[in-house]
């Protein structure tokens, strides 16, 4: 398939990647072409529009809902009459719906889990909502993308609902890790004691290990911006608000990662909310 990705940050990238390697015929666009550039073997446009002309499936991978609505008037102007717009951006339920608006019919919702290394390879979890139709003619670029789906739903906006569920689970697992390590470090045991101690055990995750390791050895690399992070865990609470659920977990998180950034730890990968525990 002829397929254009549009933003081609950490996870654009390494969805492009994916995409090629798959042997599909690659068309990227990102407002700052430096970052295009550097993908090898994919045919960097000087616009959107050029981007998607004759494009079987568009995937959008940007920051947030107002930077895929920036884009949204040109790219549906180029869009052709059987091309599926897939919206991979994290943008909530009402931000999904609303860009659903921009091209009824044309657009499935379609968050993904996982950061840089999983969409380096393939191997992202995509959820997935809008027309059957729209699912079955993009699957060979889901397929590229992604280690498997999950169908939350014919209407646009539920999958990008199940993102945000998901994504509360990832932002409270990683601020729980960043606790345990400074408080067995506040109390005088060495925290790789507390990965230790819950390895293997009905308590353990992997997830726990990837960002504490990321946390004991201050890894410099980015895998998932702790400023992305924030704008996420916002749209939870948004979205919790908006349907009358309770959203003390929510704000309590968001503040953890807010006093991270405050302290200069933004462009960081998200294991950097360590420092709101002071070390």
């Amino acid at each position: 398939m002829r397929a254009t990705v549009i933003g081609t940050g950490i996870m654009g990238a390494g969805m492009a990647g994916s995409l090629l390697r798959e042997g599909h015929d690659v068309v990227v666009w990102n407002r700052s072409r430096d970052k295009a550039e550097v993908i090898e073997g994919v045919t960097v446009a000087g616009s959107v529009a050029e981007a998607v002309a004759g494009a079987d499936v568009v995937v959008t991978m940007l920051y947030d809902a107002a930077s895929v609505l920036a884009v949204a008037d040109e790219l549906v102007g180029a869009l052709g009459d059987q091309a599926v717009w897939l919206q991979t951006s994290t943008v909530g339920p009402d931000g999904a719906r609303e860009i659903g608006l921009r091209a009824p019919g044309r657009v499935l919702d379609a968050p993904v889990l996982g950061t840089r290394k999983p969409a380096e390879d393939g191997a992202l979890v995509v959820l997935a909502s809008g027309p059957r139709a729209l699912l079955d003619r993009s699957r060979p670029v889901l397929e590229a993308i992604g280690s498997r789906v999950v169908e939350a739903g014919d209407e646009v906006g539920a999958a990008s609902a199940l993102k945000l569920a998901c994504n509360a689970w990832v932002a409270l697992l990683t601020a729980g890790t960043a606790q345990s390590l400074g408080l067995a470090r506040a109390l005088g045991v060495d925290p790789v004691l507390f990965l230790d101690a819950i390895r293997g055990g009905a308590v353990d995750t992997p997830y726990a290990h990837v960002k504490g390791a990321a946390m004991l050895d201050d890894s410099d690399a980015v895998s998932f911006a702790l400023d992305g992070v924030r704008k996420d865990v916002g749209l939870m609470v948004e979205a919790a608000r908006g349907a009358g659920f309770p959203d003390d977990l929510l704000t309590t998180t968001l503040g953890l990662f807010d006093r991270a950034a405050q302290a200069g730890h933004g462009s960081e990968d998200m294991a950097a909310v360590k420092a709101a525990f002071d070390w």
